[in-house]
């Protein structure tokens, strides 16, 4: 009888595997495939960074949360590629998700989406793709990469998914809608809410800041301005209760919206315009575009048409804004909004204070702001050709706390655009303070009251 061999074969490998190449770089296989993990996934983050506040910075959230799947899915891919070319442990199951964030990166590109149709969809899916991916790796990957790298990135996915469940459910549940004050009303091709209130005239229309809502100015200022006169606010286009505008507007664009707004809600003219911050830039260019029909200016610590190029922090931060702004959207849809503007501090009466912050949270309300700031040196520009008002009664109010160096004297030179201007200082009160604060609000609203009576004088 011959004797039976039990030695086991020779493994032979091929020239380029992975063992004869960690064998001729001293590199433990493990270790190979653990570097390209980290490797490729750390790839996919820096290319969606660069991406964001690179070539795509300030760019529609449709191009931001399309570039960012994209990223992501090329660091997939990378990852079964390389782990399959250059280790003895392939990751083909990256293939994967490389797959269905590529599709889904595809399709927001292309399709645009701007609702929340989907929000009952994606993070249910995303959670199942982060079990089958967990199982997938636990099955095929030895290496400590699989603890450090991949379980922490698949614990941020299921967040997302969490975030994203949770926004959509406050969104379907909200009942900010149902309980909007005043109507909309219709100025093309979308609506725009409109809430007036008061007897008497002129009326005063108050415009609020970059980003803000009718709810600010409905707070203190209109109530208290509404003892006196007839007082409307509004919210402009995809802010607050109005519909969206087709497409972002600038300062002319803005102040036709609210001109259209006023005839047809019947709200009649001339009027008195109070504008806060960036509200003070469409308050000029409504002056502007519509001169015959403004009797009264109130710029309470408005912006400057010329503030780019005279206030020497502003460059730095318009450049940091317009990046942060074009995140925020994508930031919100995942809920992110919630907990930021949950934990901050409203002190805003009732009902104001409960909606202020389901508003703001929304990713509809986001996309509205980085819309805005996009225009916003348009806007300043057009407010710019406007140089004079005659001797239209103007007030300037000014904040005192927290101003930048350059910031009073443009203040300053904003009276110069009435030959029947004044300014007043408010202490101890900070730029937001004017509108938010009751006690501060109370120094703007009379500011305004004084306004109203110098036209009932001269008129």
């Amino acid at each position: 009888m011959t004797a039976i061999d039990t030695e086991q074969p020779t493994r032979v490998d091929r020239p380029n595997s992975a063992l004869t190449l960690a064998a001729r770089d001293g590199v433990a296989p493990s270790r190979r495939v653990g570097f390209i993990v980290t490797l490729t996934i750390l790839a996919g983050l820096g290319a969606a960074i660069i991406g964001v506040v690179g070539p795509f910075a300030g760019s529609e959230e449709h191009v931001i949360t399309g570039s960012i799947l994209v990223a992501f899915a090329i660091s997939w891919a990378l990852l079964a590629f390389a782990t399959k070319r250059w280790t003895d442990q392939p990751q083909t199951w990256a293939n994967v998700p490389a797959a269905v964030m590529g599709a889904a990166g595809a399709t927001i590109l292309v399709i645009q989406p701007t609702g929340n149709e989907a929000g009952w969809l994606w993070p249910p899916a995303i959670m199942a793709l982060v079990g089958w991916m967990t199982i997938r790796a636990r099955r095929h990957l030895r290496s400590r990469s699989r603890g450090f790298v991949l379980y922490p990135v698949f614990a941020v996915l299921a967040l997302t998914a969490i975030g994203g469940a949770y926004e959509t459910y406050n969104e379907s549940t909200d009942p900010t809608n149902a309980d909007m004050p005043g109507r909309l009303v219709a100025v093309g091709g979308h609506k725009l809410h409109i809430n007036c209130q008061g007897s008497g005239s002129p009326t005063v229309v108050l415009e609020g800041g970059l980003g803000a809502l009718s709810t600010t100015m409905a707070s203190w200022i209109a109530p208290n301005v509404a003892t006196t006169t007839r007082v409307c606010v509004y919210d402009r286009a995809g802010r607050g209760w109005s519909e969206s505008a087709p497409a972002p507007q600038d300062g002319t664009g803005v102040a036709t919206d609210l001109h259209t707004l006023l005839r047809n809600a019947g709200e009649p003219g001339p009027y008195v315009l109070a504008g806060h911050s960036a509200g003070g830039i469409y308050v000029l260019n409504f002056a502007r575009l519509f001169p015959a029909d403004v009797t009264g200016i109130a710029l309470i610590d408005s912006m400057h048409p010329e503030q780019y190029e005279r206030m020497a922090s502003w460059p730095g931060f318009y450049q940091m804004y317009r990046r942060a702004s074009a995140l925020m959207p994508t930031l919100a849809r995942l809920g992110v909004g919630r907990v930021v503007y949950g934990a901050q501090d409203n002190r805003l009466p009732s009902p104001q204070r409960e909606q202020e912050p389901a508003f703001l949270a929304t990713p509809r309300h986001n996309r509205s702001i980085r819309d805005e700031f996009s225009q916003i040196r348009a806007a300043m520009n057009q407010a710019a050709e406007l140089h004079s008002v005659g001797d239209t009664p103007l007030v300037v109010v000014t904040a005192t706390e927290g101003v930048d160096p350059d910031w009073n004297p443009m203040q300053a030179d904003l009276t110069g655009l009435s030959t029947n201007a004044v300014q007043r200082f408010v202490p101890n009160a900070t730029h937001a303070m004017l509108v938010a604060d009751t006690h501060a609000a109370r120094q703007s609203s009379e500011a305004i009251l004084d306004l109203v009576a110098s036209v009932r004088e001269t008129g």
